[in-house]
Parts: C-alpha cells; sequence; structure tokens
C-alpha cells in the first residue's frame, strides 16, 4: 500500500493535475471550475485508492468542492485504518 493520503499529498495530488504549485489550491474551488475532467478525476481515484481510501467517481461528482472531497476522502480513510479521529 502506498503512504498515507494526507491533507499536503491531497494539495500535491490536485496540483500536478491542475498544472498549479500545491499553494495555489484554493480547497474552497469547484473540481470543475478548476479544470478537472473526467479523465484526470479517475486518476487521482486511483492513487487515493493505492493508499487505502474507498471513494468512488460518483461520490466524488456529487460534491462540489475540494474540501468536500477532503472531508469524504478522510472519512474513508478513517473507515479503513479503524482510527476514530
Amino acid at each position: 500500500m502506498a503512504e498515507p493520503l494526507t491533507l499536503d499529498r491531497f494539495r500535491a495530488d490536485l496540483a500536478e493535475c491542475l498544472f498549479l504549485e500545491p499553494g495555489q489550491i484554493n480547497l474552497n474551488d469547484s473540481p470543475l471550475d478548476a479544470g478537472l475532467d473526467s479523465l484526470r478525476i479517475a486518476t487521482l481515484l486511483e492513487r487515493w485508492r493505492a493508499t487505502g481510501t474507498d471513494v468512488t467517481y460518483v461520490e466524488l461528482a456529487e460534491r462540489t468542492s475540494f474540501a468536500q472531497w477532503w472531508q469524504l476522502l478522510t472519512e474513508r480513510t478513517r473507515g479503513v485504518d479503524g482510527a476514530d479521529t
């Protein structure tokens, strides 16, 4: 399994797909308005699944900001490792 998914890694993954620096990622932005297309989202999903995070494309598509994505990913990561925080 890959390294755990952290907020820094989440931002770095998004930045790489959007050709930005991680500090340029605004978590309040809409993924689609930021320029992510379905292929890039699928690529991100594969990276995050490799960390043990169980999330689907549809679940991401139902959320309208990177902050909502991060909330979902952390909830799913918590479920995988059994942590309560």
